[in-house]
């Protein structure tokens, strides 16, 4: 008999991403073709099909030059300076900026308005989507802080107010407020707000779950993902012989030797169809595992 391959109900996307893929779509059906600033999603396969279906990616600088279109905005949220750009080039704007990132936008735009000496301080990726549109709420002076390490560019004598990416893990944000404590003079106003998704922050004990009631866990995520790597790295606390996979070509058959519980996971980036290829692509190589033995 054959081992057993579950795929995972509660991975794919998170309810911001479909939206914003739902918007895509609706636009595609109408007009064939459609702008999106960045990838739409941190997924290759997922943006790859949405290509083929009319969906152009372009950059910001791309942006710039470009008049008179239609551009849709992703679930990451953008700076105040596309919706300048987008004005100032008669450029119609679908905004598929997740809710819970546009409250964290309005939040931080708001501390930084009312309380201009306090230190933004964000924990978040530097670079990323998200966190650049989060950087654009207060001109650029937040302090991005990927690690405790990065807290050497606080000022502790003068108030600090944390944030944290929406995708980020409630235990590294909690190590932040934890060092932010112990470095902070005693009189030092310090604010913290806990502004992680419980859509994605509650995935990780669910994953751990599933992650161990199976032999080998197949986890199918984007390379660019965070979130992806975040949660692959909670499969594999509970279970070591997780692989971090990208779509069903990246699975080695030798993985699957000897294990009669196969499940299949992945981040709140990941297209529920390609894990479904996933799973095909595993029952394939057991089938012919027994078929040659």
């Amino acid at each position: 008999m054959g081992a057993t391959v579950e795929i995972d109900s509660e991975s794919g996307f998170c309810f911001g991403v479909v939206t914003a893929i739902r918007k895509a779509e609706e636009v595609l059906d109408k007009c064939g073709t459609l702008y999106c600033l960045g990838d739409i999603v941190h997924n290759s396969d997922e943006v790859e099909r949405l290509r083929s279906r009319g969906l152009i990616t372009i950059t910001h600088d791309e942006l710039a030059n470009l008049h008179d279109v239609t551009v849709l905005l992703r679930a990451h949220g953008e700076p105040p300076s596309t919706y300048r750009i987008a004005k100032e080039n008669n450029i119609e704007i679908i905004d598929a900026t997740c809710p819970v990132v546009l409250k964290l936008q309005q939040r931080i735009k708001h501390t930084c308005d009312t309380d201009p000496d306090t230190q933004i301080v964000i924990y978040g990726k530097n670079g990323h989507a998200e966190v650049n549109g989060l950087v654009g709420q207060t001109d650029g002076k937040a302090i991005v802080a990927e690690s405790v390490a990065d807290l050497n560019k606080v000022d502790f004598s003068r108030g600090i107010s944390l944030y944290s990416q929406t995708t980020k893990s409630p235990q590294g944000f909690s190590a932040m407020i934890e060092e932010i404590n112990r470095r902070k003079n005693k009189d030092t106003r310090f604010e913290h707000f806990d502004t992680i998704c419980r859509q994605v922050s509650g995935r990780a004990e669910s994953l751990r779950r599933f992650a161990a009631a199976h032999d080998v866990v197949l986890f199918v995520s984007g390379a660019k993902s965070s979130n992806g790597k975040v949660l692959c790295a909670e499969c594999t606390a509970v279970n070591p012989r997780t692989h971090l996979i990208a779509n069903p070509r990246d699975i080695n058959p030798g993985w699957l030797t000897a294990a009669e519980s196969i499940g299949i996971c992945g981040a709140t980036s990941t297209p529920r169809w390609l894990m479904e290829d996933v799973k095909a692509k595993v029952l394939e190589i057991n089938n012919s595992d027994r078929s040659d033995g």
